[in-house]
Order: structure tokens, then sequence, then C-alpha cells
């Protein structure tokens, strides 16, 4: 009896793991599929070149970003290429992720994590684009606005790369505030109550965390920091009506 138990689990462990294997094959398939698309249209070049427009609308007219690397101009626009795939086929990575594990939740638990989900991509996409249409351009400009005279600004490529992932990155991770509050009321970790009661300390801990990630300029630290403060907000307001919608039914609590 023990035996046909062993390999009845053993069997349920390995049918998991396939079925995990081609959930990561099919997620990577579709990541391949978009990146490959990207390189054909519009292309790696055109990709960065719309990354770095709001820079190059803030220079000088007739000014131009710089590679100081031998492979920097092939290698950046791939990196931007693949960054942007994977931005494109989030979806389809994260629905592979549920398609796994949904077989194994109750009616209530598939309520409690669907729209966090959902919820968590469209708000990290949001942040990214809130951060390229709204913020890039003001932070470039008022940068741009103290170089003297002497000085001949022509950014390299690399440099901005790295500087617009981390800002994006910052801008995506903050905007799922929301969510954050959302699971910390509905698992019961943290009182409705106290989070209201911690609000003070909240958008104090905001402009600190913008004041790390930000440059030190004011215009990227308040862009930053009011967004935070105003999506801890909306995670105060949304909380009780998510506690509410994904309740556990009696039915179930009974099992």
């Amino acid at each position: 009896m023990n035996d046909s138990n062993g390999g009845a689990a053993e069997e349920s462990f390995i049918s998991h793991l396939i079925e995990l294997r081609d959930r990561i094959v099919k997620a990577v398939y579709g990541l391949g599929l978009v990146c490959l698309i990207l390189m054909v249209w519009p292309g790696p070049a055109t990709i960065y070149d719309f990354l770095a427009q709001p820079m190059l609308e803030s220079l000088p007219a007739g000014s131009q970003m710089i590679a100081t690397g031998v492979i920097s101009p092939f290698l950046v626009p791939m990196k931007v290429t693949l960054l942007a795939a994977f931005v494109i086929a989030l979806p389809w990575v994260l629905y592979q992720v549920w398609a796994f594990i949904a077989p194994g939740l109750y009616a209530h638990e598939k309520r409690l994590i669907a729209p966090l989900v959902i919820s968590s991509t469209l708000l990290f996409v949001a942040g990214v684009a809130f951060c390229y249409f709204l913020v890039f351009g003001r932070v470039f400009h008022f940068i741009n606005e103290f170089a003297p005279q002497s000085i001949h600004v022509a950014p390299d490529i690399e440099n901005y790369l790295d500087f617009i992932m981390s800002m994006c990155l910052a801008f995506g991770v903050t905007f799922e505030v929301p969510v954050v509050v959302v699971v910390l009321v509905r698992m019961g970790i943290v009182p409705l109550d106290k989070l209201k009661a911690i609000r003070p300390y909240v958008i104090v801990g905001a402009f600190v965390v913008a004041a790390v990630v930000t440059p030190p300029d004011v215009v990227s630290q308040f862009s930053l920091a009011l967004p935070m403060w105003v999506l801890y907000e909306l995670g105060l307001l949304v909380a009780p009506m998510f506690a509410r919608v994904t309740k556990v039914p009696e039915s179930e609590e009974s099992v």
C-alpha cells in the first residue's frame, strides 16, 4: 500500500515537473517570437531612437549621443530590444505562470490571485509609461539647463541605457504600492486602520525613497514621491473592497 502511494506521489511530482518545463518553454518561445518580430520591425536602431527621444529633445539643436565602446552601437540597441520584448511578452509569461498554478487553487483563491497578477502587470507598465512620457523630458530639460556654456553635453549611450533602466524599474516597482497595500490587508498582516494611522510616515518614506533612487534634482524626486503617496491612498481605498470580493465562501471554509 505504501509502495503504491509512494509511486503515485512520485508520478504526480514528475508530471508537475513536466508541466512546469512545458510552461517555461512556451514562455521562452513567446519571448523569442516577440524579440524576433522586433528585430525585423521596427528594428533595434528604431527602438533605441524612440527610447532616446526624451534626451535628444532636451539637448541643444544638432547635438547627438555618443558611443565610447567599440561594440556599443550594436550591443546597446540589442539590449533595448530584448527589454522591449520582455515587456511586450510579459502578459504571455504571466499567463503561463497562472496556467501552471491555477489547477491547484480553490475558487476563492483564483479570485484572489488573478486580479493581483493582472493589476500588477498593468501597474508596472503604467509606471514605466509614466516615467517615459511625463518624467524623462522634464528631468533631462531641468538637468541640462544647469550645464555651463563651456560644457558640451553629449551623453554616452551605455550610461543613458543604465539610467533609464534604473528609472523605469524604480517607477514600475513604485506603482505596485496599491497591490502591496491590498495584500497586507487581505492576508491580515497589517490592519487597515494601522495603515491609515502610519500615513504621515509613509509620506516621509516616499520622499526618502525618491531621494535615494532618483537623480539629485527636485523634479525627479517629486515625480516619484507624489505618485507613491497617491497610489498608497488608492490602495487604502481598494483594499476593503478587494477583501470583501475575495472572501472565502462559507461552503469552502467548512471543507
